[in-house]
């Protein structure tokens, strides 16, 4: 049976370009500096948004650590979403990491604005933690993989000026947000102190994150790199992957944003599908309801073959990537549109 897999856009494979990219990859050891794959991916990714410097590290979570470490000091307070990945899906890393603690605002499916953000920063009082960060998410994983509205994070931006804070960027579906709102990577570079860019998701290499900053922040950012575990040898062969994807898998993302929206049209037409939040990337949260539960709704498909995650008591997670084709697509729709 042809498995579907909707659980993650981290599922991915690499394709045969990407490998053979794999195999032909330059390295040397990267704690040295001395990966030419590595030096010339972060030199590809600063120059793409603008940004002086780049480091390569293992994963997401990593390079969003390291920026709020690098950003606060211990006992500082960090604003941020209440569903926000790095506040709900990094283990407590914020804590344990950089011993500051989190001011979490409820926001518009995971986005919050610059007035909550004023609201929430703390006054100079010696009871009060140093308000030093925020930190967005864009697209917004628990958003169903909404886009920040520039015009807002902008507005964000004067805030954190007039504040004497810093803003980061959680980019981890950057690019989807970019294809999908067509804005200038450049223009995030100018908005955000850092940012931290997912390579292992939409743009489907097996692993990577890049984090951008100034050649200040990233000289320190290296300093915590190598505290937690993450200085590089000859990781040229996984540098290769972000290369490849940068040429040949950016502008592909908008077919899984037109994926995502055909199979939310037959999910619509359902009477057992309440909520969906707006499709407007590769991710799709919808609530079951009736006599169906995320359990039930997910045994039934995993049966047909296409795995789907259950993300809360009502709600269903679904994630397009480059490894769904076509034929997937119909499939799943042709399964959805016999279901009662």
């Amino acid at each position: 049976m042809m498995i579907i897999d909707f659980r993650s856009d981290t599922f991915t494979k690499p394709t045969p370009g990407m490998l053979k990219a794999m195999t032909e990859a330059a390295t040397g050891d990267d704690v040295f500096g001395e990966d030419p794959s590595i030096n010339e991916l972060e030199a590809m990714m600063a120059a793409y948004f603008g940004k002086e410097a780049a480091m390569y590290c293992p994963s997401g979570t990593m390079s969003n650590q390291i920026a709020i470490k690098v950003h606060t000091q211990p006992g500082d307070e960090v604003i941020c979403s209440d569903v926000a990945h790095v506040y709900i899906y990094e283990g407590g890393g914020i804590a344990f990491n950089a011993g500051a603690q989190v001011r979490a605002l409820e926001g518009d499916r995971g986005m919050i604005t610059a007035a909550q953000v004023a609201a929430a920063i703390n006054p100079d009082d010696v009871h009060k933690a140093t308000t030093s960060l925020v930190c967005l998410e864009n697209t917004s994983n628990r958003g169903g993989g909404c886009c920040y509205d520039v015009e807002e994070i902008t507005r964000i931006k004067n805030v954190c000026r007039d504040n004497h804070l810093k803003l980061h960027l959680d980019g981890a579906r950057l690019f989807n947000a970019l294809v999908a709102t067509g804005e200038n990577p450049k223009t995030f570079g100018e908005l955000f102190d850092t940012i931290s860019v997912c390579l292992n998701k939409g743009m489907g290499c097996p692993m990577g994150s890049v984090l951008l900053g100034s050649t200040a922040f990233i000289k320190s950012a290296r300093r915590v790199r190598k505290k937690l575990g993450g200085g590089l040898r000859q990781a040229g062969y996984m540098a290769a992957t972000g290369l490849y994807a940068m040429e040949h898998h950016i502008a592909r993302l908008a077919e899984d944003h037109l994926n995502a929206k055909q199979i939310a049209k037959y999910l619509l037409q359902k009477t057992f599908v309440g909520h969906m939040l707006p499709v407007e990337t590769n991710i799709l949260i919808f609530d079951v309801q009736d006599d169906w539960t995320p359990k039930l709704f997910t045994d039934y498909m995993k049966q047909e073959g296409i795995l789907v995650t259950p993300i809360s008591d009502t709600q269903i997670r679904m994630v397009l990537h480059l490894d769904i084709t076509p034929e997937m697509v119909e499939k799943t729709c042709a399964v959805i549109a016999h279901m009662e």
